[in-house]
């Protein structure tokens, strides 16, 4: 089966650049796609410094959705947006200022990989982080999912006004140009060894969910993680969901029914571990509403609109009842995921039915795209026969 690889690359025009992080994408490109995929063949996709958030969103989202293996491959600057504590990718037009709109939140990242078996999806990433960024990190960790294989450094702030270098990306590639990929951990080792000297203060994140060690760490190697829940940090955080009784990962069995086209049976594998997690954490505990966020975006991959935006209106109402803020990042994606599926209905009916609900949601949970609720309110009066 093919493979898919997402090169994405971008730091601020100006003085916040602290990356040269486009400047390795000639490098990579020199690569073979099946090498950077590690497949037979592959479809290789390539932003450099791109402007939009929701621009790089999509191509993400598309990446995947696709079958078969997925490899990303991200250069840049991370920044901490400081009203709500998250860091983000900074984009090309990403200023202090406009950071929350400009750049690329790191959980969407986590978020559109997380119905993706470790198996087959892997972050490769050679980021630098500034000042406050490093001081989060190095505190919460980076979270990136509990189903996706995480390789790369974390540099901290060098405090020099010359540009640093994606020294690591830029190995990994002259590696690859040999035209061999070995297993990601040996690829990382071996990149590593080259620039030890440069990679020296840098978290490392090696493993599924990508365990950082380095300075704050005792400069040891990673532990083996404490479980699929386990994001790039020490400890697992509050949200993490626990792999089957016989620590099988069901997320694997899900993503291989819907690669067959198999939905209903994914749905299925879907619903009785959500009905599972209710049992034994109740119906509004992340455990719960983990497996029903699985369940409408696989009423998505379906290409059931309507039951896929009904499920995300009904988890994003559940963490608002639960008492989680109308900007927290979970409430903020059910909410816009909503939002998304609700504008795929073809059935002018069930729109409208659906319609009022999200409304009255977007009054609550605004989110990051300027005239959400306008655009709702626009539609939903189109859709009414109103003026």
């Amino acid at each position: 089966m093919p493979g898919t690889v997402l090169l994405l690359a971008a730091s601020p025009l100006g003085r916040a650049r602290l990356v040269d992080a486009a400047g390795v994408l000639p490098v990579l490109a020199a690569v073979a796609p099946a090498v950077l995929s590690g497949t037979d063949t592959a479809n290789v996709v390539e932003l450099a410094d791109p402007l939009e958030p929701q621009a790089v969103l999509t191509r993400l989202r598309a990446a995947a959705a696709t079958p078969g293996p997925l490899t990303v491959y991200v250069t840049g600057q991370l920044h901490l947006d400081r009203r709500r504590h998250q860091p983000h990718l900074a984009l090309a037009r990403t200023t202090p200022a406009t950071l929350r709109y400009t750049a690329l939140p790191w959980h969407w990242i986590r978020e559109e990989l997380r119905l993706r078996s470790a198996a087959d999806t892997a972050l490769v990433v050679d980021l630098h982080a500034d000042a406050e960024a490093w001081r989060h990190i190095g505190e919460h960790g980076l979270d990136s999912g509990r189903t996706t294989a995480v390789y790369g450094r974390i540099a901290p702030p060098t405090g020099r006004r010359r540009l640093a270098e994606p020294a690591y990306m830029k190995t990994v590639a002259t590696l690859l140009r040999s035209g061999h990929r070995p297993p990601l951990e040996s690829l990382h080792q071996q990149a590593l060894a080259r620039i030890a000297e440069e990679a020296g203060g840098s978290l490392l994140l090696s493993g599924v969910g990508g365990v950082p060690w380095g300075p704050d760490a005792g400069g040891a190697p990673p532990a083996p993680a404490a479980g699929p829940g386990t994001a790039l940090a020490p400890a697992a955080g509050p949200g993490a969901v626990p792999a089957g009784p016989q620590g099988d990962d069901p997320h694997a069995g899900i993503a291989a029914a819907v690669r067959a086209g198999r939905h209903a049976e994914a749905d299925g594998l879907a619903a009785r571990q959500e009905a599972e997690a209710v049992r034994a954490y109740g119906a509004v505990s992340e455990h719960a509403l983990h497996w029903s966020e699985v369940r409408a975006d696989l009423a998505m991959f379906a290409g059931d609109a309507v039951r896929s935006c009904r499920m995300w209106l009904g988890v994003a109402e559940a963490r608002l009842a639960a008492g989680q803020a109308g900007d927290a990042p979970a409430v903020e994606a059910a909410v816009d995921r909503a939002h998304h599926q609700w504008t795929r209905i073809k059935d002018t009916a069930r729109a409208r039915e659906l319609g009022p609900a999200l409304a009255q949601l977007r009054l609550r949970v605004p989110g990051r795209r300027r005239g959400a609720l306008e655009n709702v309110q626009r539609q939903l009066r189109q859709l009414q026969g109103t003026p």
